[in-house]
């Protein structure tokens, strides 16, 4: 399972994403699940399984396939929330 922390240009932003996913999945204890990151012209369809976007780009991302949009991007508790609740659909937990 691959999941990819996207951003609208620049890679700061999509790193603070990939690397508060990682702790989240840490804390849940959900193995095999390769987190990674990149910008929006960037990323692909075959890039990952879900990707997750923050709200002002998540038009733009829509042809990417599953998408996450988070209302914000530094809102770990709202982030806690998505990728438990695609943990717990994808059967990972």
């Amino acid at each position: 399972m691959k999941f990819l922390a996207v951003c609208g240009s620049g890679l700061g932003t999509s790193f603070m994403v990939e690397m508060n996913i990682n702790q989240i999945l840490n804390e849940l204890g959900v193995t095999g699940v390769e987190v990674s990151h990149s910008d929006l012209s960037s990323a692909t369809p075959g890039d990952a399984d879900v990707f997750f976007l923050a709200k002002d780009i998540a038009e733009g991302g829509a042809h990417l396939g599953e998408i996450v949009v988070m209302d914000s991007i530094i809102d770990m508790d709202e982030l806690r929330t998505k990728v438990k609740q695609v943990v717990e659909e994808k059967g990972l937990v």
